[in-house]
């Protein structure tokens, strides 16, 4: 649900921005691959928090410096990676077991065994364990070794997304089993089985990595990879056009200027990343039922995604895309501005003298934050605002850092993001159960609805596609009955590229993007232009 920093709009903030980019250009280190077919620069909109497995890097994959078990191909499907085979599923879905890939070595030189794999998944169940995304393992029972080349979970309950979590990097027990697992030398400076290693990670500016000549995939052609730690957008693309870069993601209103570009390439891919706006139940008006729904029937989402994000996405009425097999049909709400002001007038939300409304003595206004510089998510929050001033409630945008808006998400609304390809699990437990308000980022708006709680559990602790596919169903009714968020649009990911690299693919892409996801999603296996 974290958003990415951005920088505000207007004279000001464009001079910064224009010193901001002189500045950064100027930056020894920092410029890009200079034509050189075997290395890269690509420019993205976020750093991680850390580079350990353990505390949640890479938790979806392509995470660079490490492998999974499993791993995605093009078309999102499983396939091995540290594991020789597919697993064998066995006890009525309660057993997982997998026969690992063999000669597989750490970049230190160390051999790879089951015993990191079960190192690794025990560390992070661990309660001392900093990592946010545990609750997404809680099937998991027990893992054991069976020597050096065998890896068996064992779960709870039939839990049927379960080898979609075993894309999860596997650490070494060598190194970070001898460390603070949240905060020793190992989340800065990992070490993995993966292509690339890391050289160096400049706070705020950079990661850069170099090809791992004795990876078991095969040594990559792209030696040296970099990826830049650019937040404003204008700050990128001035970057791009300079050439210091091969390539970045860029907001639709930034990337629509290099069509046709004789030298670049522009790629779109379709994602599950959404931007919603929190309504926190603690607040005495984003809480109320009545202003959720009247809010949900009285925003204009096709307006957002024609003008904001000029085509480059669709409508959002939960967190599953309506072109998902999950996604429950019917659940659309059109725009109806009567419609939201009925609503409000029947609840006793009456228009005061200035126009907003009131009840009970109660004015209908709550503040709405950004993260500061995100121009999609200063968008949006605009024209949430906009919209929601015509039916009589005062949305005040404000833009700040994480360490202003969090402690403040219990009772004022936030632009956030989020989504997940792999399973409906995966991004909605953490998004609406009610247990987990106040946990992080996690269920940011406080929603409490006992009948999607037991919706969620049914459908995480079921086998059954059928049994799962209802309680999803149930999920996103109740979010039309009671919305605790206002999803506004799913976003389509823009890259801008240097044709010099062939031509790319990418895949459908959560929430979180620019570093494991975009074209450089194998960048790998690219095959650079001779």
């Amino acid at each position: 649900m974290r958003a990415r920093s951005i920088r505000g709009t207007g004279g000001l903030a464009a001079a910064i921005a224009i010193a901001v980019a002189a500045s950064a250009c100027s930056a020894p280190g920092d410029g890009g691959s200079g034509g050189a077919k075997d290395s890269a620069v690509v420019g993205i909109a976020y750093e991680p928090d850390t580079l350990s497995p353990l505390l949640g890097y890479g938790k979806d994959g392509n995470s660079k410096i490490f492998d999974g078990l499993l791993t995605h191909d093009a078309d999102m499907k499983l396939k091995p990676a540290l594991a020789a085979a597919l697993p064998k599923v066995t006890d009525d879905g309660k057993t997982y077991t997998y026969k690992l890939r063999k000669g597989v070595k750490f970049s230190d030189g160390k051999p790879f065994s089951a015993k990191d794999v079960v190192f690794t998944y025990e560390t992070i169940l661990d309660k001392k364990t900093n990592n946010a995304s545990k609750t997404e393992l809680d099937a998991v029972k027990s893992v054991e070794a069976k020597g050096d080349d065998t890896v068996v979970f064992h779960l709870k309950y039939p839990y049927a997304p379960f080898a979609e979590r075993t894309v999860l990097p596997i650490a070494p027990e060598h190194i970070a089993g001898k460390q603070d697992v949240n905060n020793g030398a190992f989340t800065t400076k990992p070490v993995g089985t993966g292509p690339y290693e890391l050289v160096k990670w400049s706070k705020g500016e950079k990661l850069t990595f170099k090809a791992n000549p004795d990876y078991w995939g095969g040594a990559p052609k792209i030696k040296n990879f970099t990826m830049a730690i650019i937040k404003d957008d204008d700050v990128r693309a001035t970057r791009l056009d300079a050439g210091e870069l091969d390539g970045a993601i860029l907001p639709p209103n930034l990337a629509k200027k290099y069509r046709g570009d004789s030298g670049k390439k522009t790629y779109a891919a379709k994602t599950f990343d959404y931007r919603v706006v929190t309504l926190p139940t603690g607040n005495k008006v984003a809480g109320d039922t009545a202003v959720r729904r009247a809010l949900d029937v009285g925003v204009n989402r096709k307006a957002m995604v024609d003008s904001i994000l000029d085509g480059a996405g669709k409508e959002a009425y939960g967190p599953v895309p309506t072109d998902s097999p999950w996604f429950t049909k019917g659940t659309e709400r059109k725009f109806d501005a009567a419609k939201a002001k009925k609503i409000l007038d029947d609840a006793g939300w009456k228009p005061g003298k200035d126009g907003i409304r009131e009840k009970d003595g109660v004015q209908a206004t709550f503040p709405l934050w950004y993260l500061s510089g995100d121009k999609l998510r200063q968008e949006h929050a605009l024209a949430y605002a906009s919209d929601a001033k015509k039916l009589g409630i005062k949305v005040q945008v404000q833009s700040g850092t994480w360490e202003v808006i969090e402690p403040r998400m219990p009772k004022d609304a936030v632009l956030a993001g989020g989504g997940s390809p792999a399973d409906p699990d995966f991004d909605q437990y953490t998004l609406l159960k009610s247990s987990l308000a106040g946990d992080g980022f996690n269920n940011m708006a406080h929603y409490d609805n006992p009948k999607v709680d037991k919706a969620l559990e049914d459908a995480r602790k079921s086998g059954d596609h059928a049994e799962r596919k209802a309680a999803y169903d149930t999920i996103q009714r109740e979010l039309v009955k009671n919305p605790g968020y206002t999803f506004l649009t799913h976003i389509d990911h823009l890259y801008v590229v240097d044709k010099k690299f062939g031509d790319l693919t990418t895949q459908v892409e959560p929430h979180d993007h620019g570093l494991a996801s975009g074209p450089w999603w194998n960048v790998e296996d690219w095959q650079p232009k001779k």
